[in-house]
């Protein structure tokens, strides 16, 4: 049996529920997979087990878990589609699909794409210090596709972290948000930590806040939406998705931050069901520029937005034009 893991309540954890709070303690763990633990007797608040997710903390709890044994320590190559965009015996660059999670962790143990680069990259030799995290030196949320690089070799991994930690990468995302910034062109310079009134959210606050800092830049305008390319000089949990929300521009189809209803005072039926169509966040990381880690040439990747991304983009270009030809802009 694994050696409990005890957690300890302070005063901003008061009053929060019980799997909130161990979201909190316990990183990458899903809501559901908290509340499998709470609901199968593994976890005790104060030396008694409670069984209710909507169990109350208050501050000056000892809530202690008993964690269901790890796989094993590397995780176990599967058969998954993976769009590969460049590989050779250092690296591989692939193109992540939006609803891939990237590494395995509670609740996400298999289907990642950590397995599937394992299955697919002969000759992989595991690195970094988390063994369910072999090779990654950078993320993406699940719904949120694009460009990204994993070390086949540890010394390769080395050199990527490095340049991830110096922010060298030259990392672009494009996303659709709502409305327009006034600007071509600004920069977000919010910090980011827990939300206090949703402890399972990130949020721009004063509290327990690490430097975030957005750049971003105007693409396309649509009245009610718009097409916007964003630069990152931190990266934090969410940066992207949390720092549109803070400047009024919501990501569509952000199910956490963002919008997932549309009004049909704002968009007609066409444009509507395009955007009803987005699988997740319209956010999307289409360049990524690294300096290999053997022979230090300069290696740049761009690709294109995911279907639904695409087929949203085209309504709403579609939609506005139609508006400028008739003189009406929407």
């Amino acid at each position: 049996m694994s050696e409990p893991l005890e957690i300890h309540a302070g005063g901003e954890h008061d009053g929060l529920r019980l799997d909130v709070f161990l979201a909190e303690g316990i990183k990458d763990g899903t809501r559901s997979f908290l509340k499998k633990l709470i609901k199968g007797n593994r976890v005790m608040v104060n030396g008694g087990i409670c069984r209710k997710p909507s169990h109350t903390v208050v501050e000056g709890d000892t809530v202690r878990v008993v964690m269901p044994p790890p796989p094993p320590f590397l995780p176990e190559a599967e058969e998954i589609p993976l769009d590969i965009l460049y590989e050779d015996d250092d690296l591989v660059i692939v193109n992540k699909a939006s609803g891939m999670v990237v590494h395995p962790a509670p609740g996400h143990w298999t289907g990642t794409l950590v397995n599937a680069v394992l299955f697919h990259c002969k000759g992989f030799e595991p690195s970094g210090e988390d063994g369910q995290r072999p090779g990654i030196v950078h993320r993406l949320d699940r719904d949120t596709s694009g460009v990204m690089v994993v070390a086949k070799r540890p010394a390769a991994f080395t050199h990527l972290a490095r340049q991830a930690s110096e922010h060298s990468f030259d990392r672009r995302y494009v996303a659709l948000v709502r409305g327009e910034f006034k600007e071509e062109h600004g920069r977000i310079n919010a910090g980011i930590g827990r939300s206090l009134s949703d402890r399972s959210r990130m949020a721009v606050t004063g509290v327990h806040a690490k430097e975030a800092v957005t750049n971003f830049s105007s693409r396309e305008r649509f009245g009610a939406a718009s097409l916007v390319e964003l630069k990152l000089e931190t990266g934090r949990t969410h940066q992207i998705r949390v720092h549109m929300r803070f400047a009024g521009r919501p990501v569509l189809g952000d199910p956490v931050y963002g919008v997932t209803e549309y009004s049909a005072r704002v968009f007609p039926p066409e444009v509507i069901e395009a955007l009803r169509g987005l699988t997740g966040q319209a956010l999307h990381a289409e360049h990524l520029g690294i300096t290999h880690p053997a022979t230090g040439e300069r290696l740049t990747f761009t690709t294109p937005p995911p279907p639904d991304f695409q087929t949203a983009l085209d309504a709403l270009r579609a939609w506005h034009g139609a508006a400028l030809r008739n003189g009406e802009a929407p």
